[in-house]
């Protein structure tokens, strides 16, 4: 624990403009972000009597060794780098919004030809219009269903498109008037596109005019005796209206808001999102974060904005926000919403009529949310904690293993030997902070062994000496063990192995623990614990120690033990089978040096396959676009070396197959692709 006045500027040294400021630990890794409109009198609050600061803000700066800062022009800059600094260094101490689960949103794929509408998740794409977010993905479907009725735009993936180009018949929902089939050419990429913009176009709520448009062709044709196209008319209108009532319209005026509430206890809060486009509630969202930092809602309504609209633009930011406090910053969070905007942003607290008691609906979706989420977590806080002092206590540590690495070694018959690194924090997985490593059977620059063959032992010992090898290497690039007569380097990023873990577990008995005990004393490093898990009898060896230690079968901690072990068997083992299927989808071409992908695909389209290519002569490779004469001769060399394989044979027909073009490995196959 350091005391913040160690590191506490000297007087008169901190400027008294607008910035922003990171506190930083003893392995220079940013713990907290804050913005101020004067640094000297926000920073200066830090360092008064731990007595009078929050019990949060006591433990980030005696966390913290060092503060520096950055002065801005404005409160709108410092709002932004804020921001940008939260995302790039994932302070410990700041609030963080996660998303409690994933949502899909109904997503156009304007970015493409024919454009196909479809379900999606995860972060935005450039060039793709989104709708939602929404509660469940059938909630989609359902919705999608009925408006292809009237809106015929292509939804299958892009496997399914190219086959039924191929063979020149559409897929089902061609036949069945649910898609306008520009796959075998029905409709051409202008009249698709138009499609699918008016379908964004009702989706965004511009709904009025079209169905006002599609009750005058209903009467028009009415009146001309085209009964059919009249009935198949009102089909549609009933359709997009069905469409339109899963929305119920909440807000009269047809606004375009997101209402935002918050509902907060000592320890957690819960914010809710309401999407209201063309006053129908369009999609819902909810947020559940730990106040590791003293924070008020406020506080927690500026984050949660931030995170909200830190990498929207255009239409995706309302007209108007409504929010239940205003934020500290308002005048400069208005400004910065426009900006991703484009144009004027309203960021106010409804006080009366519709917008308010949509809001108190909100909120009483937040505190639903809290409690729930205090529901199922009171269960889960307590059994970690448990479950590290059962550990703590069984492998005699000083304190709990708040920070387990987990290392395991896999592979076929001694081929393809990989390892894969996990890491649990508080009982729970990190998975940005897993590694793969391919075993090379060299320790720094020493070759020990060939690396190939069932050797797990010299393995895991390869393994954990580079992983802390590379600690040792990123402790000397920050400087806490610079050289005196050299500045530390200080790029302010996350480092990938730049922090030690109180405990190691290995996959394995004795010899795998004997290993990784032995990498960690030729390193030098004595701070570190190790231990192994046996899957046989799941005993827990010990460096050192002939007998294992065995922790009941109903205790947290062994449970905690098998869930990281078997993280890391499930990560080292999806590492091995893509290592493996791409070796066996290796062609001759792979074997060529310098050739790229691009290359290869060109060289494989031009001749058509890889046993005309062999059978070319160097000038007719030549003539490849961006193939040289001396890559000509290289791929002409390697080609004759290779043993090419025997035909392929029918077994049905006994009919020999020609040899076809072998997609590079790497490269998708459209086969089994779901619609």
């Amino acid at each position: 624990m350091a005391d913040p006045s160690s590191y506490r500027p000297r007087p008169g040294e901190i400027p008294d403009s607008p910035g922003v400021y990171k506190f930083r630990d003893e392995h220079r890794r940013v713990i907290y972000v804050g913005k101020a409109k004067s640094l000297r009198q926000r920073l200066a609050s830090y360092f008064q009597d731990l007595a009078g600061l929050h019990p949060r803000t006591a433990t980030m700066v005696t966390t913290a060794a060092s503060v520096e800062w950055t002065v801005v022009s404005t409160e709108v800059e410092a709002l932004q780098l804020e921001y940008s600094w939260i995302k790039e260094f994932d302070p410990r101490f700041n609030v963080k919004y996660r998303d409690d689960k994933s949502y899909p949103s109904l997503a156009v794929t304007l970015n493409e030809q024919y454009p196909r509408v479809q379900v999606m998740r995860g972060p935005k794409k450039k060039g793709v219009r989104y709708f939602g977010p929404y509660g469940h993905a059938w909630a989609i479907r359902e919705t999608v269903d009925l408006m292809l009725r009237v809106f015929p735009v292509r939804t299958c993936s892009a496997g399914v498109f190219k086959r039924s180009a191929q063979i020149g018949r559409p897929c089902l929902l061609g036949y069945i008037g649910k898609c306008s089939a520009p796959c075998v050419g029905r409709i051409s990429p202008e009249d698709h596109r138009e499609l699918a913009e008016d379908f964004c176009d009702f989706m965004a709520g511009r709904t009025g005019a079209y169905l006002s448009r599609l009750e005058k062709e209903m009467q028009a044709a009415a009146e001309e005796m085209e009964y059919e196209k009249a009935a198949r008319l009102r089909d549609d209108i009933g359709a997009l209206r069905r469409a339109m009532e899963k929305n119920a319209v909440v807000l009269a005026d047809a606004t375009d808001a997101d209402l935002m509430a918050v509902a907060e206890d000592e320890l957690e809060a819960a914010v809710q999102i309401f999407h209201v486009r063309g006053g129908r509630v369009r999609g819902q969202r909810g947020w559940v974060t730990d106040k590791v930092e003293a924070v008020d809602t406020a506080g927690l309504v500026e984050h949660a904005l931030q995170q909200l609209y830190g990498e929207e633009s255009g239409e995706s930011v309302p007209k108007e926000v409504l929010v239940p406090v205003l934020p500290e910053d308002a005048p400069a969070l208005g400004q910065w919403l426009a900006g991703r905007r484009g144009s004027q942003v309203s960021l106010r607290v409804p006080q009366r009529g519709d917008k308010k008691s949509l809001m108190e609906t909100v909120h009483r979706n937040a505190q639903q949310s809290l409690a729930l989420h205090k529901t199922k977590r009171a269960a889960d806080l307590t059994t970690r904690s448990r479950a590290l002092e059962e550990i703590a206590e069984a492998l005699d540590l000083d304190g709990a293993p708040l920070r387990i690495e987990c290392f395991d070694i896999s592979h076929l018959q001694g081929d393809d030997v990989v390892a894969s690194m996990v890491v649990f924090e508080d009982g729970l997985a990190r998975k940005s902070e897993y590694r793969r490593f391919q075993v090379k059977g060299r320790v720094g620059d020493t070759q020990v062994w060939h690396g190939e063959g069932q050797d797990d032992v010299r393995s895991m010992h390869e393994v954990v000496s580079r992983r802390f090898r590379r600690y040792l290497q990123e402790k000397l690039k920050t400087g806490e063990w610079a050289p005196e007569d050299g500045e530390p380097e200080d790029d302010g990023r996350p480092k990938r192995f730049a922090y030690p873990p109180q405990l190691v577990v290995v996959d394995g008995g004795q010899p795998q623990v004997a290993a990784a005990q032995r990498a960690l004393e030729e390193l030098g490093i004595d701070d570190v614990a190790v231990c192994g898990l046996a899957k046989r009898l799941e005993e827990v060896w010990l460096p050192g120690e002939d007998d294992p230690v065995v922790l009941p079968r109903t205790s947290e901690g062994l449970y905690l033990l098998q869930r990281v072990r078997d993280e890391a068997h499930r990560f080292a083992i999806q590492y091995q089978r893509s290592k493996r299927g791409k070796r066996l989808k290796a062609g001759p071409l792979d074997e060529v040096p310098g050739l790229g992908e691009s290359r290869k695909l060109a060289l494989v389209k031009h001749f058509g396959s890889v046993k005309k290519l062999r059978q070319a002569t160097i000038d007719q490779i030549c003539e490849v676009p961006g193939i040289g004469r001396k890559t000509a001769e290289t791929v002409a060399a390697a080609l004759a070396q290779a043993v090419p394989a025997g035909p392929a044979v029918n077994t049905a027909t006994g009919e020999i197959i020609e040899d076809e073009a072998p997609a590079p490995a790497g490269t998708p196959s459209d086969r089994g692709t779901e619609q």
